[in-house]
């Protein structure tokens, strides 16, 4: 029986690659739209502190790969090639912040009467993305996306 909710059936597995590339590609853009909110000057500050060479114009650059990369993930439009700086930039977040703080993403430090308090994420959710990246990589966008209509959805 090959129907589209079918986990064995074709159909289906080709809603996989959506899926992660829309979770994946919203999740970089609300990261951009944050650093592009607060200002880029405000995110050059924290890589000032850690001694990142050129500081403003890396905030401006990582604000705009997170943003423009994510976007192209959400419509699958050249994502090998979109996921190298993507990775790039969740590996130096991972070694040069959140890597201090351990592995898990959410570290429960406090309880208070509005609810529980969260300390700073480790790394964990620097491997989810890294580990989808490279998953897109390997299988393509998918079917249903810029590159499976251009025909560029080719497996390694």
């Amino acid at each position: 029986m090959n129907t589209l909710f079918s986990i064995a059936g074709k159909n289906c597995r080709q809603l996989a690659p959506l899926l992660l590339r829309l979770a994946m590609g919203f999740g970089f853009m609300a990261h951009g739209w944050a650093k592009l909110s607060r200002g880029p000057e405000s995110f050059a500050k924290l890589l000032s502190l850690l001694h990142v060479p050129a500081p403003h114009l890396m905030a401006w650059l990582t604000t705009a790969t997170e943003l423009l990369g994510g976007f192209a993930l959400l419509i699958g439009a050249f994502v090998g090639i979109t996921a190298i700086p993507l990775i790039a930039t969740m590996l130096v977040a991972m070694f040069t912040i959140h890597i201090h703080f351990g592995y898990s993403t959410i570290r429960t430090i406090g309880l208070t009467p509005e609810g529980p308090v969260f300390g700073p994420p480790g790394y964990e959710i620097n491997l989810l993305y890294i580990a989808g990246l490279l998953s897109l990589i390997l299988t393509g966008a998918g079917r249903f996306s810029v590159d499976g209509l251009l025909g560029k959805n080719r497996r390694i």
